[in-house]
């Protein structure tokens, strides 16, 4: 079983949504993430290169991204960020994956 540990900048991310909607996030970060982060299924896949995360979880219009450690069996949230249209934004900017 996997540690789930929250970036100061991924709880800030959290914030920025009501209750419900963070419950939700939250329910579904454990839900899927706990067991097997590193599987890949429709909702959670590896990321190309980028500067903000190895991997991502959508949970409908939200985006987790996260990051594995295999050896200290811990999952590191990075950010949370919403998708609207086409487009990712995480931190109230743009971002391009």
């Amino acid at each position: 079983m996997f540690e789930i540990r929250y970036t100061p900048e991924a709880i800030e991310d959290l914030s920025k949504y009501d209750r419900r909607q963070r419950r939700r996030i939250m329910d579904q970060i454990d839900a899927c993430l706990r067991h097997e982060p590193e599987q890949e299924t429709r909702n959670n896949k590896v990321l190309r290169p980028n500067r903000l995360a190895e991997r991502e979880l959508r949970i409908d219009r939200f985006r987790v991204f996260y990051d594995i450690d295999e050896g200290r069996v811990v999952v590191k949230i990075e950010a949370i960020g919403h998708k609207r249209g086409n487009r990712i934004y995480v931190r109230g900017e743009e971002f391009q994956i």
